[in-house]
């Protein structure tokens, strides 16, 4: 999601155009929405007063660096004195948000884990036994992420580990685009680093769209939540704390079908609308009898603005300079030689199920959504990101989560290796890799 627009009520402080330290009073239940300079980084702390950025409190009194191009909001509940340090593209206040009906989500999530967790406790069976799962769902920039960062926040926070599932392949907050994943959420999420990737659960779809191969979406998407079911299968702690699930925006069509696929394949039972009375309206008649799904209807927050397809092309690419390189360049990512015949490399989907004379007289064949395809390594390969499976073997391949990524530099057909960034140097944890269509051109 993007900060800048402008809000129902706000108070104007206009943009900084030299790097000066100025302070910012926020009067109760009202933020300080900020865009930080594509230039240089922004330095802010809390003077007096509590404050947070998406339910992550800020420490008294201690300066932190935000990078550039970020955009976040700082919330008081009760009201602070902010001073910054910095040249940003935005920053205004706004007193109308709707945090209050956020807070009050997060409430009764709150109580239904002690539910579950209570009923863990007396012996009951921890099958049965099951903590808030939450679906967010809306159009496209309507805060789904954000709120879902909140929820997960201020669940930390309160001492349960929820898990965070990321279904969202056009942005991809756990990691790079083109992923589905899944990660616990231990503390509150770092304001800055954001959602944190070491323990993650990645499946690799390798495109920004599922209508490239909707099969194979919906396919991940079931793998992903059965590894889950697996991970929460005599955890009842795990249970207790349920999940928050994030969504595309895409919720017409075929978009739609797919928000239902993610409620059934996730047993969802709270689906929270983002900005969207005629989603929140049809999701409520089809689900009205599954009198265990509560669908609640939220406002979006003023801050919210709408991102054309350049500026999410670009927030793609940040997103996988960000996986190589850190969000400060604080990772060193390794160049890697390997030799051509040591890697594997497969595309998933098409190519027809059987040779035409094989079908009835009269029928065409059809590609198949799910077959591997044997991709050459050649130049073709040039700038593009492929995921490192697990898989043993082949067939393992859709069925496998990911290990990482890597980006290819350069292909020598005469001497026959491959040149390819790494987070880290060593050989690959596999020799079977994913290719889609995600092209990163390094800058």
């Amino acid at each position: 999601m993007a900060y800048g627009g402008a809000p129902a009520a706000m108070t104007g402080i206009g943009s900084a155009s030299a790097s000066t330290v100025r302070q910012v009073k926020l009067d109760r239940e009202s933020e300080l929405r900020i865009e930080v300079s594509n230039e240089t980084p922004l330095r802010l702390r809390v003077l007096n007063g509590n404050a947070e950025i998406f339910g992550t409190e800020l420490p008294p009194e201690i300066w932190l660096s935000f990078p550039p191009r970020l955009k976040f909001a700082v919330f008081t509940w009760y009201g602070a004195t902010i001073e910054m340090d910095g040249t940003t593209e935005t920053e205004y206040t706004a007193d109308e948000t709707p945090m209050v009906s956020y807070v009050n989500v997060h409430a009764v999530l709150e109580g239904r884990r002690n539910h579950a967790k209570a009923s863990a406790s007396k012996g009951s069976d921890t099958s049965q036994v099951q903590g808030p799962r939450v679906i967010v769902v809306g159009p496209t920039d309507s805060g789904k992420s954000t709120l879902s960062r909140m929820l997960l926040s201020w669940a930390a926070k309160q001492g349960w580990k929820p898990t965070y599932v990321d279904l969202d392949i056009g942005q991809g907050s756990i990691t790079v685009p083109g992923s589905i994943a899944a990660t616990p959420i231990e503390l509150p999420i770092d304001s800055i680093e954001g959602i944190p990737l070491e323990m993650a659960l990645v499946y690799f779809f390798g495109h920004t769209t599922p209508s490239n191969n909707l099969d194979l979406y919906k396919v991940l998407v079931k793998e992903l939540a059965q590894m889950l079911e697996k991970q929460f299968t005599g955890n009842a702690e795990s249970r207790a704390a349920g999940m928050v699930i994030n969504t595309m925006g895409w919720i017409e069509g075929v978009g739609y079908e797919l928000i239902l696929h993610a409620i059934d394949t996730f047993n969802a039972n709270v689906v929270l609308v983002l900005g969207q009375e005629k989603l929140f309206s049809m999701l409520r008649d089809v689900l009205k009898n599954k009198p265990n799904v509560d669908v609640v209807k939220l406002q979006k927050s003023g801050g919210v603005v709408s991102r054309n397809a350049k500026v999410r092309q670009k927030a793609r690419s940040y997103r996988i300079r960000e996986y190589f390189y850190g969000l400060t360049n604080d990772f060193s990512p390794h160049a890697n030689v390997a030799n051509i015949s040591d890697l594997h490399v497969y595309r998933i989907g098409g190519g027809p199920q059987a040779p035409r004379s094989a079908l009835p007289i009269g029928a065409d064949p059809v590609a198949n959504p799910l077959r591997l395809v044997p991709v050459n390594v050649d130049q073709d390969l040039l700038h593009l990101l492929l995921a490192v499976s697990y898989a043993k073997e082949p067939d393992e391949i859709i069925s496998s989560n990911v290990a990482g990524f890597i980006y290819i530099t350069d292909v020598d057909t005469r001497r026959k290796t491959v040149t390819y960034l790494g987070p880290s140097a060593g050989i690959l944890p596999s020799k079977y890799l994913i290719l889609g269509t995600l092209t990163w051109l390094e800058t």
